[in-house]
């Protein structure tokens, strides 16, 4: 097999505040012939999401930063064009971290490539019902969260990749959820999936107004917080909160493009006399949970109780502008772009 040109987007320069097209420059590049050990694969399908953030700052964290003119990475999922790794053969679908580009060569271990699960569902899937954002709904809620029937569960993001999936998890397991979402449209999504009530973010107002929100959807006090947003979320969730309520932090997109360090919850006194369980999480974490979720999710799906949405962009090309939408509220469900 021949090398395979490949477009593949690289950080031009470190952003302060939020990312602009001026961060990012494509590059043009060969995906050589494979060596001895190594897989020559077209990426099919590339996600992004909101933890890439982070990585364009040039900061110590859980993931590594990216590098000022080096290709980009994420999970991607494609196809084996050519192997010279006498587990992969031509044909296979294989999941990796090396997207941001449309091909690549490399030995698999090193690009984090496996093969897609034998499940019933298009490959884009892996990347988020079957991924790493149901596997993050899925350890968040239940091993963190540890949620009863009866329960209130409180879900911030509830329209996203994996809040959709906490409002549908939480419900199959009997609580009452309630959701959080921005406008009509994401809010009537939230309820199609089963959320006993709908907070609208944008309508109630930051501060009080969420607070007061909240209350009036959960009368009950929330037991369970799933936390993709922070800020005035958290505050609200925990002036809301019931005694030994549990709060799993998954996310904060709401002050990841922030300039200053934003405010703490101005109620974090509250953690006390409540007697708050507060995590912070990574999926990474919890990968002993794979085996559980993989049934349980195939289950739940073949079943009818899982529904999930994507919205998609096409063509390399436009992997900025899908990245760039996630902190614009520009998507529903998984954000994917299509490669091929």
């Amino acid at each position: 097999m021949p090398s395979v040109t490949s477009r593949e987007w690289r950080l031009k320069s470190r952003p302060v505040g939020e990312p602009t097209h001026q961060n990012f420059e494509m590059a043009t590049v060969e995906a050589p012939e494979p060596g001895e050990g190594q897989i020559q694969v077209q990426n099919l399908w590339m996600t992004v999401d909101p933890y890439m953030r982070g990585r364009m700052n040039d900061v110590r964290s859980y993931s590594p930063p990216f590098e000022l003119g080096e290709v980009m990475g994420g999970g991607a999922v494609g196809k084996v064009l050519a192997s010279r790794d006498p587990a992969y053969k031509v044909g296979d679908l294989v999941s990796s971290f090396a997207g941001w580009r449309e091909a690549f060569t490399a030995e698999p271990k090193a690009a984090g490539v496996s093969k897609l699960p034998n499940l019933p569902l298009p490959p884009e899937a892996f990347l988020g019902v079957a991924g790493m954002p149901g596997l993050t709904a899925y350890a968040g809620l239940l091993k963190l969260g540890e949620p009863k029937p009866g329960e209130t569960v409180f879900v911030s993001g509830a329209a996203g990749a994996v809040g959709s999936l906490v409002v549908q998890i939480a419900k199959i397991k009997g609580c009452y959820v309630v959701g959080s979402a921005g406008g009509k449209e994401k809010c009537d999504f939230v309820k199609s999936l089963g959320a006993d009530a709908v907070v609208d973010y944008k309508a109630a107002g930051p501060g009080a107004g969420l607070s007061a929100a909240l209350r009036a959807a959960a009368p009950k006090g929330v037991d369970v917080y799933f936390d993709n947003v922070g800020g005035d979320h958290l505050t609200a969730a925990i002036d809301c909160a019931n005694i030994n309520a549990r709060m799993p932090i998954c996310g904060m997109i709401s002050i990841y493009n922030a300039t200053k360090p934003p405010p703490g919850p101005h109620n974090m006194a509250m953690i006390i006399g409540k007697r708050l369980k507060i995590w912070g999480f990574l999926v990474s974490d919890h990968y002993d949970m794979q085996p559980a979720f993989v049934k349980d999710m195939s289950e739940w799906m073949a079943a009818g109780k899982i529904r999930y949405e994507e919205t998609v962009m096409n063509g390399i090309e436009k992997a900025p502008d899908a990245f760039l939408a996630l902190f614009s509220g520009g998507n529903t469900g998984k954000m994917l772009v299509k490669l091929a």
